[in-house]
């Protein structure tokens, strides 16, 4: 294997290796470790939606993850015990959300997107709308299986190598590549209430985004945009089948009007002593959005999870999926966040404005 290794870094300046197993990993990274070709840089790629190009590697070796097997192993525990999914690394998240229904589970924290890997995601952070309840995604792993720079293949989790846990979850690849995941599961629900509601004031938009993640105990999703013009209204609606009659007054190229949305999620696990609707009554009647726009329809967990994927079909049949796309995540405190919005209004033109700003509320101890 040593030598298969030496000649794809003689015969070319960069590579990559499509391993077949984890095994395949260790050996690379065990002989670069013990050569005396100096530093070659080596970068795990998942699907390729890496922002700042963690996922290549100028001049190096790329690991392709999706060539591992996408091994699920799900573990359903009795009563008292957790239940949990051991999953490949170059798994995408789509695939464990397939697998864990069939069983009646799925994963608690996710993000929007699922065409995405365990490992990629879980060597950044995962977030979506559930992490103000339960964290993002690498808040909810019980266990890694974890190949270090030296080519050692290591099990590690909160209690068993720690420092090294803790370091390759959010380590952006840095400190090992992650072939293997334990990853908690909850009970999944049937269906889920999706629920949006509008806005034509920036402080009533984010003071109901707060009041709503002070609920966990009724909200399971809370995430939010700006509506910049017609575009974004509706391009942000395509998998949102229930009916919308907002027509807003976008103002004047001169003196723009901006909304915002607010869109937050029930599960339904459809037990008789649970009335959905009136849980969602229960958190509306408290809210402060324009009167008569809220809307909510209700479709499968399984639809919502992955409503992104119809967006992408979309875009894909316009020929616009392949394009570059600019992006940009922060975070940002509760003091800052009128600052944001006004520095962004002061640097986009809403009139031919394309895209999606999200803003939405996160817990610092999550």
């Amino acid at each position: 294997a040593s030598s298969d290794f030496g000649r794809i870094l003689f015969h070319s300046p960069s590579a990559v290796l499509k391993p077949q197993s984890p095994r395949d990993i260790s050996l690379l990274l065990s002989f670069l470790s013990a050569s005396s070709l100096g530093k070659v840089t080596v970068a795990a790629r998942g699907a390729g939606h890496s922002i700042h190009g963690q996922a290549q590697a100028l001049d190096g070796i790329v690991v392709e993850m999706r060539s591992l097997p996408a091994e699920i192993e799900l573990h359903k525990g009795g009563e008292g015990d957790v239940s949990y999914a051991d999953v490949s690394g170059g798994a995408m998240w789509i695939e464990l959300l397939e697998q864990s229904l069939k069983a009646g589970l799925a994963p608690r924290s996710w993000t929007d997107y699922l065409y995405i890997t365990i490992g990629g995601t879980l060597s950044n952070a995962g977030i979506s709308g559930q992490t103000f309840k339960h964290g993002p995604q690498i808040s909810n792993v019980l266990q890694l299986e974890v190949v270090t720079g030296r080519g050692e293949t290591v099990t590690c989790s909160p209690t068993k190598n720690a420092e090294l846990f803790s370091a390759v979850l959010g380590g952006l690849g840095q400190f090992g590549i992650i072939t293997r995941a334990r990853i908690l599961l909850q009970e999944a629900p049937q269906k889920v209430k999706w629920v949006r509601a509008f806005y034509d004031d920036f402080g009533t938009f984010t003071k109901d985004q707060e009041l709503l993640v002070s609920m966990p105990d009724m909200v399971d999703y809370v995430e939010g945009f700006i509506v910049l013009n017609e575009q974004s209204l509706h391009s942000s609606s395509i998998a949102f089948p229930a009916n919308m009659d907002f027509s807003p007054d976008f103002g004047t190229k001169g003196s723009p009007k901006i909304y915002y949305c607010i869109e937050f999620a029930v599960h339904d696990y459809q037990r008789k002593n649970t009335n959905v609707e009136q849980v969602v009554e229960a958190i509306s009647v408290q809210m402060s959005h324009i009167a008569s726009h809220l809307y909510s329809v209700e479709v499968s967990y399984f639809d919502f999870l992955n409503r992104v994927r119809m967006e992408e079909m979309s875009l894909r049949s316009s020929g616009l999926w392949e394009v570059h796309h600019p992006w940009l995540n922060m975070f940002v405190p509760k003091a800052g966040i009128r600052d944001l919005r006004d520095l962004l209004m002061d640097n986009i033109s809403p009139d031919n404005f394309e895209g999606l700003i999200l803003i939405y509320p996160l817990l610092r101890d999550k």
